[in-house]
């Protein structure tokens, strides 16, 4: 399965601006914000999350939390993608590809999940 997902790096900051590091809490673990430098890596990391969920069937909500997925960079900086083992389990879910994006005030995520 396949998902996409789309987000304004400006609406991302202007949470950010808002409710501080609490905005971050909302959709990232204490891991993923340490790896926020900038609006643009959030943004790309918030729809990620979003594309994840897409690719499974279910967007977020009940089913798959934003905290149900998980963002690491490999060791040449690429991002990596995580499922819960629940939903790993549910969905069958072998393997995940991640590929984030961002230009021009927004943040593109596509995630491929591979099952068995």
């Amino acid at each position: 399965m396949i998902g996409i997902d789309i987000a304004s790096i400006d609406r991302i900051k202007n949470m950010y601006e808002k409710f501080g590091r609490r905005a971050y809490e909302r959709f990232l673990s204490d891991e993923e914000i340490e790896l926020i430098k900038r609006a643009e890596t959030a943004a790309g990391f918030w729809a990620a999350k979003e594309a994840a969920s897409k690719a499974i069937g279910t967007g977020i909500g009940k089913e798959c939390s934003f905290h149900d997925l998980k963002i690491k960079k490999d060791k040449n900086g690429a991002p990596k993608l995580k499922y819960s083992k629940a939903l790993r389990k549910k969905y069958k879910i072998k393997k995940t590809s991640l590929s984030i994006t961002h230009d021009k005030g927004v943040a593109i995520a596509v995630v491929h999940n591979l099952t068995k």
